[in-house]
């Protein structure tokens, strides 16, 4: 690699809103994606909520000769929703999909039924190990009533550890997607302090867009206006996230996004808007380094959001094994309800009244099974999670030579409960 090496690479996401039967105008705005796409040639677009595969295959000939590779992210009932086109070949890809994934019985939020996942794509580009990764977190959909924030959390570590363990090879890591998460959130905080991501908007000097970078807008006529009453200017909850090793380093040039409504044709190709960024990958200066090692100075923010995921993932596993335990009520209660029902048919005095109330009873033991099942499977990923955060916290804390009373309240009692619990 020559000391000027410089690679130039402009990358394109969107979340598409692209649910089949219910989004608004959908296939159009898939076609005039299409479109758009092939006119601005990206190196990458990455696209949330394509769950139609139908829609995928569509884009995926449409934009053949501009982007040869592409790949769609398969999982749960429905799908991830994940897709990726590249104009370079890709080399490898992978997926994970996270542990927690909001309640199935939150049949009208969906989110259960998604399989939310994280896509990984390597690629070769000028001699360096390009990983992308694209996402798509939990919805938030009360913002003052969160049931979903310890999932969030759950869901935002997860990616920090994927893309921890699997990005030890790469020369670049570019993180896509919609992380569900405002750019001050416990999650959004915990993925970049953890990985040492840099968020493009926040490092760039030419940007045009929305006003603070959002990405859900007031003036987006797909948007529902009821859910910004209390941001006025939008949010900012989609993101392109990256960073280079050592030796190397990485910035944004440039970060476009549209404003309410496709350049073009003037009409929104979604309920987000799209953000494209031109980045540059170059020598870093000997005195510069661009991705140093934290020191102990650094490591304030670090450990500062590691306890207070763990926390966060704390009370959430409380929550979970509180669920589970009165579905155990439930259950218990049920059976004796069975028990009294035979008995009753046996002794034929209302036998009619107890065939009628056997299979409500029924149902309710086995929904009531269910329940405890799915809140004692949540508990344990939250568990697990937590367990990681408590290892990394404690090495932390022993890189910056700090004390037992740092540890966040009822974190060492709790440590001998876990290992007699996973014993």
């Amino acid at each position: 690699m020559k000391p000027n090496f410089s690679l130039r690479l402009r990358v394109f996401n969107l979340n598409c809103w692209g649910i089949p039967y219910l989004s608004k105008h959908r296939a159009d705005r898939v076609k005039r994606l299409g479109d758009f796409l092939n006119r601005e040639s990206f190196d990458l677009a990455l696209l949330e909520e394509v769950w139609s595969e139908q829609d995928f295959q569509y884009l995926r000939q449409k934009l053949l000769p501009a982007y040869p590779a592409a790949h769609y992210f398969r999982s749960g009932i429905i799908g991830s929703g994940l897709c990726v086109f590249s104009k370079h070949p890709i080399q490898e890809f992978t997926q994970h999909v996270f542990t927690l994934n909001g309640y199935p019985y939150m049949i009208h939020h969906g989110d259960w039924f998604c399989g939310k996942a994280v896509g990984l794509l390597v690629l070769r580009l000028g001699g360096l190990v390009l990983n992308a990764y694209v996402t798509h977190l939990h919805a938030e959909y009360n913002r003052q009533k969160d049931i979903y924030l310890a999932h969030r959390v759950a869901q935002a570590w997860e990616l920090a550890q994927f893309i921890h363990h699997t990005s030890k090879k790469a020369d670049v890591v570019l993180l896509c997607g919609d992380l569900n998460l405002h750019p001050k959130d416990l999650g959004c905080r915990l993925l970049k302090e953890w990985t040492g991501l840099q968020d493009a908007y926040l490092e760039t000097r030419d940007f045009k867009g929305p006003e603070e970078g959002c990405t859900m807008v007031p003036q987006n006529c797909y948007v529902n206006r009821q859910e910004l009453e209390q941001f006025p200017l939008g949010i900012r909850i989609d993101y392109v996230l990256y960073k280079a090793v050592s030796g190397l380093y990485i910035s944004c040039k440039t970060l476009r996004t549209t404003t309410g409504h496709e350049p073009h044709s003037g009409s929104p190709l979604s309920d987000h808007e799209a953000l494209m960024a031109t980045l540059c990958v170059r020598h870093s200066p000997p005195q510069h380094n661009p991705s140093p090692t934290h020191g102990p100075a650094e490591r304030s923010p670090l450990i500062s959001v590691l306890r207070e995921a763990w926390t966060e993932l704390d009370q959430g596993m409380a929550q979970g094994r509180w669920w589970a335990t009165i579905a155990g009520y439930v259950i218990g209660l049920g059976l004796l309800l069975l028990v009294l029902l035979c008995a009753l048919a046996a002794g034929g005095e209302i036998r009619e009244v107890a065939v009628l109330l056997w299979t409500p009873s029924v149902g309710l033991v086995l929904a009531a099974g269910a329940f405890y099942l799915f809140h004692v499977q949540e508990a344990k990923g939250l568990c697990r999670a937590r367990a990681e955060l408590q290892h990394v916290l404690g090495r932390a804390r022993e890189a910056q030579d700090l004390g037992p009373e740092s540890q966040p309240a009822g974190l060492l009692g709790q440590q001998e409960g876990d290992r007699a619990e996973e014993q």
